[in-house]
């Protein structure tokens, strides 16, 4: 029987990649329904024997607010840029959540989804992607705790800032999922052969949030020789554009913005080279 032959009597042919560059990102539009699957499984695994469910997401920014109230604002006694105390930090930490909950999630793609990896083929990138869209629904919830404070301060002389500025909200979102998502990407495919690295993200993503300026504003720094370091971090620029949007406090650093795109672009890309060479031989190191 000839290779044609064989080829027309299925539907798909899954063939070896020739190149480090065959990433076959159309396949992804092609299991759509199973990306659905995905989300919804990671949505109902984070409410799996949990007795508060989604309350979770409201509890967690809540009790992080107070210990920044008392870290930042009474003890360190750092200024919040003319914004009330509760309503800068929660920004901050609504926006940090995101993407340290994208990261870490997504850094443990092959090692946490081994087994189905082994049984079945579809397009590997549906996983990390998968942790990325069910995250928004954990986003939603903490933004919506955020827009109810705001509305409580609202009569209690802070008004709520309203303008079309909130419609960049969504590509802020989606820069700081796309800096996630690149980032995790490249640290699964590494903790396929070293493991040391899913230890590793855990210390990374903690010193990450202080040079965030989630308990700070960039400007408490004007005069400080390590204003480079924050500045050098892509999401400081989107967290201080996010404040600036809901709060007009601050300012919007265009530079800074264009910079937070590039690094997104360049991880992903990075990340998806490295994420389709490690993809072929994975199952024997994993």
């Amino acid at each position: 029987m000839t290779k044609e032959k064989i080829k027309g009597n299925w539907d798909l042919v899954i063939t070896p990649k020739s190149s480090l560059f065959d990433l076959n990102l159309k396949d992804l539009w092609r299991y759509r329904d199973l990306l659905v699957l995905f989300v919804k499984r990671d949505f109902k695994a984070q409410y799996k024997q949990t007795i508060l469910g989604p309350l979770w997401h409201l509890i967690q920014p809540i009790l992080t607010t107070a210990i920044f109230l008392l870290i930042f604002g009474k003890i360190a006694n750092i200024p919040t840029d003319g914004i009330q105390p509760v309503l800068f930090y929660m920004s901050g930490i609504t926006m940090w959540n995101y993407f340290s909950v994208c990261l870490t999630s997504t850094s443990n793609t092959f090692v946490v989804n081994a087994a189905i990896f082994g049984k079945v083929y579809f397009p590997r990138l549906i996983i990390p992607l998968s942790v990325v869209l069910s995250n928004i629904y954990r986003f939603g919830i903490q933004f919506g705790l955020l827009l109810a404070v705001m509305i409580w301060y609202q009569f209690h002389g802070f008004p709520i800032q309203i303008s079309f500025l909130w419609f960049f909200i969504p590509l802020l979102l989606v820069i700081m999922a796309g800096i996630g998502l690149g980032l995790g990407i490249i640290v699964s495919s590494l903790t396929t052969k070293y493991r040391d690295f899913t230890i590793l993200m855990t210390f990374i993503v903690q010193l990450l949030l202080y040079v965030t300026p989630v308990g700070y504003p960039i400007s408490y720094l004007a005069k400080s020789k390590f204003k480079f370091i924050i500045e050098a971090n892509p999401l400081s620029s989107l967290v201080e554009a996010f404040r600036f949007i809901l709060f007009h406090k601050g300012s919007i650093q265009t530079g800074g913005i264009l910079y937070s795109i590039i690094f997104m672009f360049s991880s992903l890309f990075i990340g998806l080279l490295i994420f389709s060479k490690v993809e072929r031989s994975f199952m024997d190191t994993v």
